[in-house]
């Protein structure tokens, strides 16, 4: 039997700290919605020296994710700063590991979005918007965007697009997230919160 409270899961990669606050801001959106709670995770770092290792456990910020988060949550939303276009291969590592999950379809019919940073304003924000939807979709997810009845999407210079969240951090990751980002970021996780919702009644 469905509950009435409802968890999110809020799953990224951040190394300077540019999609954390993005992420952040997404929660503040799915916690606004009265009954639903945001679960933050990340994901590891992958290195390509073979003896590096990564402590079992962050030293601080959100836990790294596990697989029963994908069972027990109601929706995904997913972030990643962007990498030549892509989302970051630790990410990508991480949906690489899911075969199972898709076999036995623990994410299909439910809810997904996703948000992304990048260090140039066309650095390829809608990208890796589009590469992080892929193994959502495969897993049978409905996938949100950003509707244009948010005016911060015809207004933003900084980031925003109908595919996701997007934020413009620079070069070095000193820009400060705009408003319009902010709340662009903050509806799209309240619109991820109301239609889990939705689908669990």
């Amino acid at each position: 039997m469905k509950t009435s409270n409802i968890t999110l899961l809020v799953l990224f990669y951040s190394r300077h700290g540019a999609t954390k606050k993005m992420a952040d801001f997404i929660a503040q959106g799915i916690e606004s919605v009265p009954g639903c709670s945001a679960r933050l995770r990340t994901v590891p770092a992958i290195s390509t020296v073979c003896e590096a290792t990564q402590s079992d456990v962050p030293t601080d910020g959100a836990p790294y994710v596990e697989l029963s988060d994908l069972s027990e949550c109601a929706g995904i939303a997913l972030g990643s700063p962007t990498r030549f276009g892509n989302m970051a291969s630790a990410m990508k590592y991480f949906w690489d590991g899911t075969a199972a999950d898709w076999l036995s379809g623990t994410l299909n019919g439910k809810p997904a979005c996703v948000f992304t940073s990048t260090g140039s304003l066309h650095g390829g924000q809608e990208s890796t918007l589009l590469s992080m939807m892929l193994p959502l979709l495969h897993h049978g997810m409905l996938i949100l965007g950003l509707s244009y009845s948010h005016p911060a999407l015809m207004s933003t210079s900084s980031g925003g697009t109908p595919y996701g969240a997007s934020h413009w951090a620079g070069a070095d990751g000193s820009k400060a997230i705009s408003e319009d980002s902010k709340q662009l970021a903050i509806a799209l996780g309240v619109r991820l919160a109301k239609t889990a919702q939705q689908l669990n009644v």
